[in-house]
């Protein structure tokens, strides 16, 4: 299969490929732009807009009034300079007879929301909030914790318990993570690694799709171009189809390294001190897994995109028929992100050994936790298995779908080009 001609194509690849402008772009700017975009989502986030809130906090006693004032007070002003408050104190008739006043202001945009806290948020803590956005959670996060406060000193207020004690009562339980490993110290889990379990995933999701329908449509345009029945006349379909997989795969798993490099620096030098919540627990062996078994399962990948370049003769029709394709890869990037909340459920566990799903999930889970060798084999395995199957039957639609012209075949028709030989 892989011969003297079969490297002259895969040379060629090579050459086109990775010497070209747009490798060179996308190897360089996708990082970037992945960085980018962290960056912006943590900025859309914490983004607070220029204007300030306007909030108006009523309650039914001035116990509750006060109470809530004198946590807002406590705050940092830094907290408390994207709102305006202002309070007072009304009955629960009182506060519905007014209530059609208020609503203008909401509607007039002189209130942004109006807080109404009863007695019975005593024993219950349900606050009714009034405004033309109430589904605003940026705000929410901003004013519940004070409130939530003073509920609680009132709730204590009388009883023979210390500010400390009801300061505690107040706080949410935090967990600190620590991995336990076999034969490893244990040690303080950060979000170091969920950030790399995110990265992985995406990175590969992002290169398998990128190099599949690149090759896609390079086949695609070789075969309009009558270019491949020129590359035909000196050597066979099998030599080319191999050739320009392996040309590709060699391409994409440089700029996989290339990407990876920075992570390669961070776990084997000094030079890059992260903070120690963003720490990452992974090994060299791991990141050199992470390309081998990318590397298999692209080989894979390659091979399904250029056969059904060679089916069709134009991209429209290709990209309407890979959804299939589409759904090997997107259902085991969701199941990657997913697994983050439980790597170690049943979902996880078998696609990080399944056929396809392997090449995203098992990376992503071995950056969350302690992956058993035999899991790591059983994977590699998998997916040579699966290439080794796959490759063959790929290979027979692929050498009579590269000379078929004009008509679009049916997948009756395509199933039909197994029987032929040549």
């Amino acid at each position: 299969m892989f011969n003297r001609r079969s490297l002259s194509i895969m040379k060629r690849e090579l050459r086109e490929k990775v010497l070209s402008r747009g490798f060179l772009l996308m190897t360089l700017l996708i990082p970037l732009i992945f960085v980018g975009l962290i960056f912006f989502q943590m900025y859309l986030l914490n983004y607070d807009s220029n204007s300030t809130a306007s909030l108006k906090i009523i309650s039914e006693s001035d116990q509750i009034t006060n109470s809530v004032r004198n946590e807002f007070n406590k705050l940092p002003i830094v907290e408390t300079k994207s709102y305006v408050i202002t309070y007072s104190t009304m009955t629960k008739s009182d506060f519905q007879s007014q209530l059609p006043g208020f609503q203008k202001d909401l509607l007039n945009d002189k209130l942004t929301g109006l807080i109404y806290i009863p007695l019975t948020a005593d024993s219950n803590k349900l606050v009714d909030y009034y405004s033309k956005n109430p589904n605003n959670n940026s705000l929410f996060n901003k004013i519940k914790s004070p409130i939530n406060k003073a509920l609680i000193n009132i709730h204590f207020a009388g009883k023979d318990i210390s500010d400390k004690e009801i300061s505690y009562a107040s706080e949410n339980v935090d967990f600190n993570g620590y991995r336990v490993s076999t034969g490893k110290n244990i040690k303080a889990e950060g979000e170091g690694n969920q950030i790399l379990s995110f990265v992985f995933s995406f990175l590969l999701y992002l290169s398998l799709i990128l190099s599949g329908t690149m090759i896609m449509r390079s086949v695609i345009q070789e075969k309009n171009n009558k270019i491949v029945e020129v590359l035909l006349s000196s050597v066979n379909s099998k030599e080319l189809m191999t050739g320009k997989i392996i040309g590709a795969g060699l391409t994409s798993i440089a700029q996989m390294t290339i990407w990876l490099i920075p992570l390669m620096l961070v776990i084997s030098t000094s030079w890059f001190v992260l903070p120690q919540d963003l720490i990452m627990d992974i090994t060299l062996f791991q990141v050199f897994y992470v390309l081998l078994n990318f590397f298999i399962g692209l080989i894979t990948f390659l091979g399904l995109f250029a056969t059904v370049g060679s089916i069709f003769d134009n991209d429209q029709d290709a990209q309407s028929s890979i959804w299939p394709l589409m759904m090997l890869l997107i259902i085991p990037f969701y199941i990657a992100i997913s697994m983050q909340n439980n790597p170690e459920g049943m979902i996880g566990i078998v696609a990080s050994m399944f056929p396809f799903a392997s090449i995203i999930v098992m990376p992503a889970r071995m950056a969350l936790v302690d992956i058993p060798g035999w899991q790591f084999f059983t994977a590699v395995i998998v997916n040579i298995a699966t290439m080794l199957l796959i490759f063959p039957l790929a290979g027979k639609i692929y050498r009579v779908g590269i000379l078929m012209s004009g008509k679009k075949p049916s997948w009756a028709e395509v199933l039909r080009w197994f029987r032929y030989k040549y």
